[in-house]
């Protein structure tokens, strides 16, 4: 299994793509439909309508690596919104690609405290 960097920004395309679309196609995509620079030091995700197949792609300073997985029986928990784009740590991300619903999961909240006094 793979792991990405906990530094890099994940974008999540919450609409379903069509599953044809290979490195060009999904960069223009980031460009145009996600308004963002598919060169950036970024992971961008897609989905098919069935959910059972996701894309990344990324950029890593000489070329472009797209990366599929593919379910053989079950969905991934795509998260779904209002929003197109969802922004997402690599942690969840890797939650996402091993079958965690996002929805629910609930975290601490972060805590900042002015001294330990």
């Amino acid at each position: 299994m793979f792991r990405l960097l906990a530094d890099l920004s994940v974008y999540l395309h919450r609409e379903p793509i069509d599953f044809r679309a290979g490195i060009n196609s999904l960069a223009i995509l980031v460009e145009q439909a996600m308004g963002l620079d598919p060169m950036a030091r970024a992971v961008y995700a897609f989905c098919n309508k069935r959910r059972n197949r996701v894309k990344l792609l990324f950029y890593d300073r000489s070329g472009f690596l797209l990366v599929l997985k593919r379910l053989e029986e079950d969905r991934f928990f795509w998260p779904r919104g209002q929003q197109a784009v969802l922004t997402l740590t690599t942690e969840e991300l890797h939650w996402l690609l091993d079958g965690i619903d996002l929805a629910a999961v609930r975290r601490h909240p972060e805590r900042r405290y002015r001294s330990m006094g």
